[in-house]
């Protein structure tokens, strides 16, 4: 046999590996604070109105592995950049006997992507911390998409992604026993880029 001939090969097959390694990898996606915005749904006076209001300060890591089909979110919320659209409901929610920011001045969420159709993640099974409190959430996603930035080219993962929570049982009480409903739908807009090299 010809050992050059073998030795090509034998190179061609390792680099063809590291490749497929190097293509396989996970990928680190920084959430861009400026496009992420968890919001949410909460009753007032049980069905009276909706009160709807999104945290306007967040921070955090997703890891994506295509070809593994896998990967996991990290997201800090500021608990303190409330926002109602109403001042003084602001104010209200950041006291003591609502979210008691004071004390808990952030909430986390940590999760696992899941449920894979056509390469892309249509749920995330995971634990939110909320008020010092934390309990098991699922979110399902209904949209998840990645692609090139149109400005800069690095890749940017998008997602829309829903849930629906008690805050009761995380300890956030405030007129339930004025017949408030417990239920907080959670509607979270989430995109997250490559991070610039160097």
């Amino acid at each position: 046999m010809n050992l050059g001939l073998l030795s090509r090969a034998a190179l061609v097959f390792a680099c063809s590996a590291f490749t497929a390694i190097a293509v396989a990898a996970p990928v680190t996606y920084i959430i861009d604070s400026g496009h992420t915005y968890p919001a949410f749904e909460a009753d007032h006076q049980g069905g009276l109105s909706i009160w709807r209001g999104k945290i306007e300060r967040t921070e955090g890591t997703v890891m994506f592995d295509k070809e593994a089909q896998s990967g996991t979110v990290e997201v800090t919320m500021d608990m303190a950049s409330i926002d109602f659209g109403h001042a003084g409901m602001n104010e209200h929610a950041m006291a003591a006997d609502i979210l008691d920011v004071a004390r808990f001045p952030t909430a986390t969420y940590v999760g696992q992507l899941a449920d894979f159709v056509d390469g892309s993640p249509t749920a995330v099974e995971g634990e939110l911390t909320l008020h010092g409190v934390t309990l098991p959430v699922d979110l399902t996603i209904n949209r998840f998409r990645c692609q090139p930035h149109f400005r800069h080219g690095r890749e940017v993962c998008g997602a829309d992604a829903e849930t629906v929570i008690d805050r009761g049982a995380f300890g956030v009480t405030y007129d339930l026993d004025h017949g408030f409903f417990p239920e907080v739908k959670l509607l979270i807009t989430i995109e997250a880029q490559i991070p610039p090299e160097g």
